[in-house]
């Protein structure tokens, strides 16, 4: 006879599920128990539970996000536990079941436990990875019998923004970003915060950390001072360092770009590559050329160097990074510069602010007097006398060599910008290949940019066009899913091969990375510049929105086709159905 049975729930990640099943077993075997383990995977069931399994034993162990009204199980004491708690400590899952205690998480359609949870979910460039975790905050929040709302914070700005009275209610406020989020509207709530990944891999089991972590922000009423305290100590334990202030400084900058390239690319349209001149002055051309180059390019490193430094100290960071990057712009010093100013006023804020103490009436002067004005004097005379000039030479320096590249050396850094682009399709490594080349913009060095944009977009097109030709490969979900991988590939977003690539890394990763290195070394070779920083397909018939079109068109199609043909060689051809 049965002691425990088990149903895990893995859907896309297979491994993570017989691993899991694995655990299981072992920690029932130690304790002298018997076990029967079904996985739920995408592609069907692996060992599934029969009558003579399921009769006859104590408990049912409910392990990720299956569903809890399974008749096999009518009558079950059910002990639900997510994934990641069993990959953590099948010991731990197996002893609740034991003990005859249920699960801490509630069963979905559970009542007494119900919670009312709020959420934001923002990622740096604002399109898949928000509403990637919004969609696995609300499926995980309904599986374990919750309620929530979720505000995306994109590149389009808030959608479903909270209302005061859905905060006010709220048992738990939830921020899943990968960028700096204002939570002074949260003030006397329990706030938890954690990046995009989270809520994409594993929501149910963020969502049980959340509501037991959660703490309490900065007390409603409290001073401004206490509020940017209270904002610094919760999100201590999700910051990511450099790399996400980095991030957030980039979000914020790239609607600025994206208006300055268009604007510019509709003014060469309308009135020729000199529509700048004085000769064109009071023409549409002429001002559409002021509005795009000189005011909003003009404000992307300000803005760059202001959102790193709100990233690190807050908002009295804001005006330090500001300056330092206006700063940086008339030195000469670029994005480079306006990188070293970020971090400067951000870090240099935030000691001040650490170490500067004033009686408790005065505080209150620190965030919008005291810190801007000392913050902005580090910043700026640093920036002058040391910072300035040495980096404005070496942006100098970088621009030069990327616009002299020709032949062997162009080739080479496409490669590398696609293939860095591919990897990890939205990661860390994506982004710090997308940064690049955007901030090169400001410095009117645009071929990166052309390199960076192709090579994204190769990786779902090229498994969308290999779920046509070699549809043996790929499971029927994967087929279906091929053609919203097209629609995402064109328009620029690269998550949408993740599900592809999830479920067999070690060799669509590849396939990946080497059509996205064919397509940025194409454009490079051919000096392809780009001068908008997404949109994908959409933003090639803008006039002078890119350069070579044609080669530029026959990069993409090259990397598609070879993604595509990697992924036939690779990829093992699926086992013919039972007849």
């Amino acid at each position: 006879m049965t002691d425990l049975v088990a149903s895990i729930t893995a859907g896309d990640v297979t491994v993570a599920g017989v691993l899991a099943a694995e655990a299981l077993k072992s920690a029932a075997r130690s304790r002298k128990w018997t076990i029967e383990v079904e996985v739920r995977t995408a592609d069907g069931v692996l060992n599934p539970l029969g009558r003579t399994q399921i009769s006859g034993a104590r408990a049912l162990l409910l392990i990720g996000p299956g569903p809890s009204g399974d008749p096999r199980f009518a009558g079950l004491e059910v002990v639900a536990a997510p994934l990641a708690d069993v990959l953590a400590d099948a010991a731990g899952v197996i002893d609740r079941a034991g003990g005859g205690s249920p699960a801490s998480p509630p069963v979905a359609g559970g009542g007494e436990g119900r919670k009312r949870i709020v959420a934001i979910t923002s990622c740096p460039t604002g399109i898949a990875h928000t509403f990637m975790a919004a969609e696995g905050l609300q499926q995980a929040a309904k599986a374990l019998g919750h309620d929530i709302r979720v505000e995306t914070q994109g590149s389009v700005g808030a959608r479903d923004t909270l209302t005061d009275e859905e905060i006010r209610d709220a048992d738990l406020v939830l921020i899943a970003a990968d960028t700096q989020i204002n939570l002074s509207r949260f003030a006397g709530k329990r706030v938890f915060q954690s990046g995009t990944k989270a809520a994409i891999n594993d929501g149910q089991a963020l969502v049980i950390r959340a509501l037991a972590e959660a703490q309490i922000q900065g007390a409603a009423g409290g001073s401004l001072a206490a509020t940017v305290a209270a904002e610094k100590a919760q999100r201590a334990g999700a910051r990511t360092g450099a790399y996400k202030h980095l991030m957030t400084g980039v979000s914020y900058m790239i609607p600025f770009v994206v208006t300055g390239g268009l604007l510019i690319a509709v003014a060469f349209a309308l009135g020729g590559i000199y529509a700048f001149d004085d000769s064109h002055k009071g023409t549409l051309a002429w001002a559409l050329f002021q509005i795009g180059a000189k005011s909003s390019f003009a404000l992307m490193v300000p803005a760059l160097a202001g959102f790193i430094a709100y990233s690190i100290a807050d908002r009295p960071g804001i005006a330090p990074g500001m300056v330092g990057g206006m700063l940086a712009s008339s030195l000469g010093a670029g994005f480079l510069g306006g990188l070293a100013a970020g971090f400067i006023a951000g870090y240099g804020t935030d000691w001040f602010n650490r170490h500067i103490r004033l009686h408790r009436n005065l505080e209150g002067l620190k965030p919008v007097l005291i810190l801007p004005i000392l913050g902005s004097l580090l910043t700026g005379l640093l920036m002058i006398y040391v910072v300035g000039t040495p980096v404005a030479g070496l942006l100098a320096l970088l621009s030069d060599w990327l616009k002299s590249l020709a032949g062997g050396s162009a080739i080479l850094l496409g490669v590398l910008i696609g293939a860095m682009m591919a990897f990890d399709m939205g990661g860390p490594v994506n982004k710090a290949a997308y940064a690049f080349a955007t901030g090169l913009l400001a410095s009117q060095v645009y071929t990166p940019m052309a390199a960076a944009m192709v090579a994204g977009m190769t990786p779902p097109l090229g498994i969308a066009l290999a779920t046509r030709l070699f549809s043996g490969r790929f499971t029927p979900d994967e087929r279906e899913a091929g053609g919203a991988a097209a629609v995402l590939g064109l328009a620029f977003i690269t998550e949408g091969a993740i599900p592809f690539a999830a479920r067999d890394p070690l060799r669509v990763i590849p396939c990946l990375m080497s059509g996205s290195a064919v397509a940025g070394a194409l454009s490079m070779a051919a000096g392809a510049e780009l001068k908008v920083p997404h949109g994908g397909i959409f933003v090639l018939p803008i006039p002078n929105a890119v350069t070579h079109l044609g080669v530029y068109s026959l990069a993409l199609i090259a990397g598609t086709l070879v993604t595509a043909a990697m992924l036939r060689v690779l990829k093992k051809p699926l086992p013919a159905p039972a007849s």
